[in-house]
């Protein structure tokens, strides 16, 4: 039987339309709720990464920091090892600039090494024999010659010659009447001695109160000094100027 009752199917259109919009309220809330949940998931899930980025971050500038800081160490050592090896170098090379003079200065005195320069010429001779005294008290010996050169190389004569032969360190000298021997080659007098060096220095020395110069004048010797400016020597090599 049909229900013709328009008051009753009025109620129930209005029970149904309540319903239906409870259901779209309701799907609306469920809907928005979801939503709100996936955001709020995106948004924890992108603060934990951007927390797990800065982590990372922090923890690369550390070790970057601390690399730096052993780049440094290594720097700072290293830079301390040049600065030895400068100082070592520098020390060596006044060392060896040292070694080369002091070699270059024996070689000289060895008369290796030819030599140029100011210096001083110093010639004994003999004394006038008048024939009442013994001849050989007038006449220039082996020992003159050796005072002489002894007191040159003691006053810092650099290189000495007798009658234009260069001497060597151990050159032998002897006296045989009125000539000198000289590592077997015979020079007769007067005997000029020459010695490269400081002038007045030589000249001083041999000159002092009671020194070479008194000795030879006491025995009789004539002895003429005079500074040279320009005294050419040698070296012992035969032809080496």
């Amino acid at each position: 039987m049909k229900n013709n009752n328009p008051q009753k199917r009025g109620v129930l259109s209005r029970k149904y339309f309540i319903i239906l919009i409870v259901c779209i309220m309701t799907g609306f809330i469920i809907g928005y709720s979801y939503n709100l949940s996936k955001d709020n998931h995106q948004i924890t899930s992108s603060s934990t990464l951007y927390t797990q980025q800065q982590d990372a971050y922090r923890e690369e500038l550390i070790e970057q920091q601390e690399r730096n800081k052993e780049l440094a160490e290594e720097l700072d050592g290293i830079l301390g090892t040049i600065r030895k090896y400068e100082k070592e170098y520098a020390t060596h090379e006044e060392h060896y600039d040292e070694m080369v003079k002091e070699a270059e200065r024996l070689r000289i005195l060895m008369g290796e090494l030819p030599v140029t320069g100011k210096g001083v010429s110093v010639t004994l001779r003999d004394d006038d024999f008048t024939g009442a005294e013994n001849p050989n008290d007038y006449i220039v010996h082996e020992s003159h010659v050796f005072n002489v050169i002894n007191e040159l190389k003691i006053s810092g004569a650099e290189a000495i010659a007798i009658n234009g032969q260069r001497l060597k360190t151990n050159s032998f000298i002897s006296c045989n009447g009125p000539v000198i021997t000289i590592d077997g080659n015979q020079y007769p007098a007067p005997f000029v001695i020459e010695a490269v060096g400081n002038q007045d220095g030589l000249i001083g020395a041999l000159g002092i109160n009671g020194g070479v110069f008194d000795q030879l004048l006491n025995d009789n010797i004539v002895v003429t000094v005079e500074k040279k400016e320009h005294i050419v020597m040698p070296s012992i090599t035969k032809g080496n100027l």
